[in-house]
């Protein structure tokens, strides 16, 4: 949720920013709401003040007035209660409809296709042989097998085996290895969240409630939503409370499954283990402050490229445009891998602040050397996108007799060279 204190004051900034993501609302009439709400906050806290002399005047033995005076001041200061939480529910609900502001850095595009390239890592991997895609590959090899996958849970899953298997297991301690030497607390979240916290983290406004899973808790009768990345279910660790600022950035990196209808995309990248239902990440979460805030999203995609770097995987930084921001990113970076046996680059890892757009949702603050309150700035990175760092790990260390090299950094959790075929 957006500062409405900068609504008031910057109203069409507000409106052209949400336009820049293709998100339409009317700021005039979220002004009127807002202008209603605060004559009735200020109407029920002068109720209540008035309440307050009748109490104290009514320390002993009350007067038969005051006692008439006092149950009419209580049923006018219930009706305008109710009133002022009415109003209350009708501004956030249009509150929660306003996207986050980019930062200033970032470029005005409609779509993807006005991204930036950023940098590039190392040149795109080439042989001398017609390299092949993952699938094929993994299938040859017996670490892939999506034909199994599909007569036990349809299309768009995957079996990880053999070394396919050690490979993620693999991954994962590479990159735990690393980021907690960084100071990164490791931690193995939940993978069902709330819809109330699904709501506070901004992305149902965005893509809505298309992209998520749906559990529904007969015994206790709610509804409750599998977790899209780590980050979903690691970001509201902290909700409800106020952090010491000599904690801060405080950092965690996360491993879990998580799971996504994909909504929207079938026809598109459905070979292999590209683009499935369920997939393991390792993500990482910071918690800082808004004077560190930009410094800390640099270095959470600095890690992000020291990790394809260790792999010596080729790569290009992307700097998203407005138009392919989710709707509560401020600025984002994809780090897109080389993939030969697709002939392009392909999204593997990405780096987004929520500045402290999150935080006012869910109401993470943090207290100041002047013990002032403010929300903290909530910035989250990929370390690993495990199913399509393997992807990019087999079509970039193919050989031509089938096998596949193994990057040297990950040679000793495999304790072996190159995966091989069985047969």
């Amino acid at each position: 949720m957006i500062d409405t204190n900068l609504l008031r004051s910057n109203p069409k900034d507000v409106q052209k920013a949400a336009k820049d993501k293709n998100v339409e609302i009317n700021v005039d009439h979220i002004l009127e709401i807002d202008k209603k709400y605060k004559d009735l906050s200020i109407s029920v806290q002068k109720l209540r003040e008035e309440r307050n002399v009748l109490t104290d005047s009514m320390k002993g033995k009350p007067t038969p007035e005051q006692i008439e005076k006092g149950k009419a001041l209580k049923e006018k200061l219930e009706k305008e209660e109710n009133y002022l939480k009415a109003v209350w529910d009708e501004l956030k609900e249009y509150l929660y409809k306003i996207p986050n502001i980019a930062k200033d850095d970032v470029k005005v595009g409609e779509d993807e296709s006005k991204n930036e390239i950023v940098r590039k890592y190392k040149e795109p991997t080439k042989f001398d042989f017609k390299p092949k895609d993952h699938l094929e590959i993994g299938e040859a090899l017996d670490i892939i097998d999506v034909k199994s996958a599909a007569k036990v849970s349809g299309s768009r899953f995957g079996y990880l085996k053999n070394q396919g298997a050690l490979l993620e297991i693999a991954l994962v301690q590479l990159a735990l290895e690393v980021l907690t030497k960084e100071g990164f607390i490791p931690i193995i979240p939940p993978v069902l969240i709330n819809k109330e916290i699904t709501q506070g983290l901004g992305y149902w406004e965005g893509k809505g409630s298309t992209d998520y899973y749906s559990v529904s808790d007969q015994e206790e009768k709610k509804e409750m939503y599998l977790i899209g990345t780590a980050e979903h279910s690691i970001v509201p660790i902290h909700k409800d409370e106020v952090l010491k600022l000599k904690d801060l950035p405080k950092r965690y990196v996360g491993f879990s499954s998580a799971f996504r209808r994909e909504a929207g995309t079938y026809g598109k990248d459905t070979r292999g283990i590209l683009r499935v239902h369920q997939f393991d990440k390792v993500e990482m979460v910071s918690f800082t402050t808004e004077e560190n805030s930009d410094k800390e999203h640099d270095y959470l995609l600095s890690l992000e490229e020291k990790l394809f770097q260790l792999l010596e995987i080729p790569y290009q930084v992307v700097k998203m445009c407005t138009g392919d921001l989710g709707f509560p990113i401020a600025r984002k970076f994809d780090l897109e891998a080389w993939m030969p046996g697709q002939n392009k680059y392909r999204e593997v890892t990405s780096a987004s602040t929520a500045t402290d757009f999150q935080s006012r949702r869910l109401n993470i603050k943090y207290s100041t050397n002047q013990n002032e309150k403010k929300f903290v700035h909530i910035l989250n990175g990929t370390a690993f996108a495990i199913g399509r760092t393997i992807i990019s790990i087999l079509e970039n260390y193919q050989t031509e007799d089938g096998s596949v090299l193994i990057p040297k950094v990950l040679q000793k959790y495999l304790n072996s060279e190159k995966i091989s075929s069985k047969k």
